[in-house]
């Protein structure tokens, strides 16, 4: 048995995995092995070892006294939270269930922040009965806190969470600059801090979240500048010495053809000149860098069977027990304007030639359910698996499992 890296068709920006008598290998096992061990088609298949890569190699580049979080938002799926939650150094929520999956993962509380803009009276006192940190968004949440703290006995720990003045370029998605339902306005937030300290809440820091999937080093490079200089200003108005400046994240994965991997190593150099000001302009207070899809994106495959194989007026179309219900991203329905195929290969046949254009689709009655349009692929057959690589990040979890009653995919960490 052989290895040999998987190429997929047309483009695999996840082309280090590798493969073995024609078969995709997902930690060393044949993907028919997973199919197996999953019990059913369609699944979600998570390498820890490309996972454990992805945290070592930031590890390796990361300067000295930056904080690596995890993003759960990303994938929360327990046993993978349960993974990570020993690999990195905090975890970041963003509703009660998830604070109950990091908290089940054995993360102490100490180390998780709970972000959102609509969070519930009965979150925050979820939280609060925890002990994590809160990023607050809102006046309405510093008097909420107040008031809930004042009645429990609790202390509420919160950071403010800045909508910056600027927007980061060239990220998929801008989470911050503008008007946005985001933290709190920067010309604000002195206002906000002044009542943090008059309530007498413990105020431990900031949050910014500029925007995610960036692949271009040097917008990230001059977002985190930007970011932390915007901190260290407001840190004048502050109630106390911020103990958490958290950066957020935006290391983006590629997943289209022409898309090329964040270049990571200028961005941890940046960083350094960052960690060093810190140590002189705010003593004692701690970097974090939140990662999700950087993290775990590029670890997990979705895995399809084939049910049909027919041609409709000259195109060819291959029907699969998956779809949109299961991975609404690869599908083009998750933040695309323009439709491109996420990297897909026959994974039981890997290193066959080319058989010629067909689209993959979904099972659903919706012209929406395609999970590949016009892909070159090889010879394909009822009982073959499709492969969609680029997975692990927002899939399971940001797809519309219940559209038309069709069963769940299953997940494994592998």
């Amino acid at each position: 048995m052989t290895a040999m890296p998987v190429q997929a068709a047309p483009y695999s920006p996840a082309d280090d995995f590798s493969s073995a008598d024609g078969e995709l290998l997902i930690n060393g096992l044949k993907v028919s092995r997973v199919a197996a061990m999953a019990g059913r088609t369609p699944f979600y298949a998570y390498d820890r070892s490309r996972i454990e890569a992805r945290v070592g190699l930031l590890r390796s580049l990361l300067p000295a006294g930056v904080q690596l979080h995890y993003a759960m938002k990303a994938n929360p799926m327990q046993a993978l939270v349960g993974f990570m939650a020993q690999r990195v150094d905090g975890l970041d929520v963003a509703s009660s269930g998830e604070l109950r999956v990091a908290l089940d993962a054995g993360m102490a509380p100490s180390r998780i922040s709970f972000a959102g803009p609509g969070k519930r009276a009965d979150e925050l006192r979820q939280a609060l009965a925890a002990g994590v940190l809160l990023n607050v968004e809102s006046a309405r949440e510093v008097e909420l806190l107040a008031s809930l703290s004042e009645e429990s006995g609790w202390p509420a720990r919160v950071a403010v969470r800045i909508n910056p003045d600027f927007e980061m370029r060239a990220s998929g998605m801008r989470m911050g600059g503008g008007a946005k339902p985001f933290g709190v306005d920067a010309e604000a937030v002195p206002a906000l801090l002044r009542r943090i300290g008059g309530l007498g809440l413990a105020f431990e820091g900031f949050h910014l979240y500029a925007g995610s999937q960036n692949l271009n080093a040097e917008s990230l490079i001059d977002m985190q500048r930007r970011s932390f200089d915007l901190m260290l200003r407001l840190a004048d108005e502050a109630p106390a010495m911020p103990k958490i400046l958290n950066l957020g994240g935006g290391f983006g994965i590629p997943y289209f053809r022409n898309d090329h991997p964040l270049a990571l190593e200028p961005v941890c150099e940046a960083l350094a000149c960052i960690v060093e000001e810190v140590s002189t302009k705010l003593p004692g207070a701690e970097l974090v860098l939140e990662l999700g899809r950087y993290l775990v994106g590029e670890a997990g495959v979705y895995i399809c069977r084939v049910i049909d194989c027919k041609v409709s007026r000259g195109q060819k179309f291959v029907v699969v027990d998956g779809g949109m219900h299961h991975h609404l991203a690869a599908a083009g329905l998750f933040g695309q304007v323009v439709r491109r195929n996420y990297p897909v290969v026959v994974a039981n046949r890997i290193g066959a030639p080319s058989n010629g254009q067909v689209n993959v689709v979904g099972p659903l009655c919706t012209p929406l359910d395609v999970l590949a349009d016009k892909v070159d692929l090889t010879e394909v057959h009822p009982g073959d698996l499709i492969a969609v690589f680029q997975s692990g990040a927002y899939g399971f979890s940001s797809s519309p499992t219940a559209f038309l009653g069709h069963p769940e995919p299953a997940q494994l960490l592998v």
